[in-house]
């Protein structure tokens, strides 16, 4: 009887069905893998709430993580992986009164890059060139740049960083570029123009920027010799700038044209009201296209004919290409479509 008491004192406790807590410093990432019977990187993502992990597998490795006393050590996994898991996101663009931050261009452009990087666990930095020497930009794994600037100095500027660099805008600047096809988009408006008849043409838009000077080779391209081009130079893309493009316009040469291509949807705007304080009737007297295709090209009045460009697509894919380039893939740029919407100018 006393030898049946010792032996119960001795015996080994009932198996559990997970192993029992190591000290913190020695519980890793793997050991709560290895105890939920997955992958490292499903319980890396399942920590990080990623909707690439199941609600239910999730829940069990949290719970698994609290019975071991696990807490997720950013600062370390960074500094073991050398990685900071954060891109850094720089707007070309100079915010003015016209054409600020909220403006759809650049907006639905990070919509998308933010929803690709933050699904595999980086976080975004939003930022511009002026800020470019910050700590978190600094310490950043890599750069996606938003427009090119004027003759591409934007894009100079930040491969002097050496980080994996992504760019929106046109080909040929010697990055990684994610653009849309603005020669057919300008293309697609001299199509539209000479199907009306119109002849007498003018382009509105800073042919020193990549895209604009794209869209409006594209433009002149496709006319094929069949009218007229007058090239004017506004320095901003916004209302204010077309307003004022358009009635020095009027004032100098006067009604001498009968199309307008508009290298955006605000400069159209802008070009439209001062057509119309002119006594000139919009489409009858002059045809007006914009570009990009903002929410406000549909509601204007008139609706503007707009092309449209895919700009969240874009921003999924900048991030795609961003994530390969980090990876160690081979990479290279591509260009999405575009699509004349046919509205009432």
């Amino acid at each position: 009887m006393a030898a049946n008491k010792a032996a119960s004192k001795t015996a080994a406790p009932a198996a559990s069905t997970i192993a029992p807590r190591k000290n913190d410093a020695a519980l890793t990432m793997e050991d709560l893998a290895s105890l939920a019977g997955v992958s490292t990187i499903t319980v890396s993502r399942a920590l990080r709430d990623s909707p690439l992990v199941t609600e239910k597998t999730r829940e069990k490795i949290r719970r698994i993580a609290d019975e071991q006393g696990y807490r997720l050590n950013i600062s370390a996994r960074n500094l073991r992986m050398r990685r900071s898991y954060s891109v850094a996101v720089v707007v070309e663009m100079t915010p003015v009164k016209g054409r600020p931050m909220s403006d759809p261009y650049p907006l639905e452009l990070l919509g998308g890059i933010t929803q690709e990087l933050t699904t595999a666990g980086y976080s975004v930095v939003l930022t511009s060139k002026q800020l470019m020497d910050t700590a978190p930009v600094q310490g950043a794994d890599g750069l996606i740049l938003l427009g090119q600037g004027s003759h591409g100095e934007a894009v100079r500027f930040l491969q002097k960083a050496g980080l994996p660099l992504v760019v929106w805008g046109a080909p040929e600047s010697g990055a990684i570029v994610v653009g849309s096809d603005n020669r057919r988009g300008g293309a697609s408006v001299a199509e539209r123009f000479l199907a009306q008849g119109r002849r007498k043409l003018v382009f509105l838009g800073d042919v020193d920027h990549a895209e604009v000077q794209e869209r409006c080779a594209g433009f002149i391209d496709a006319l094929g010799g069949q009218g007229t081009v007058h090239i004017i130079r506004p320095k901003a893309f916004t209302f204010e700038s077309g307003f004022d493009s358009m009635t020095a316009l009027l004032k100098k040469k006067g009604h001498a044209f009968d199309g307008v291509f508009a290298a955006s949807d605000l400069l159209a705007m802008g070009a439209i009201r001062a057509l119309t304080e002119h006594q000139l009737r919009v489409p009858d007297d002059v045809s007006v296209i914009g570009y990009d295709d903002t929410p406000g090209a549909a509601s204007f009045v008139p609706p503007l004919t707009s092309v449209h460009q895919y700009l969240r697509d874009g921003g999924v894919l900048l991030a795609k290409k961003m994530l390969a380039l980090m990876n160690g893939e081979q990479v290279e740029s591509e260009m999405l479509p575009t699509t004349l919407i046919a509205r009432q100018t």
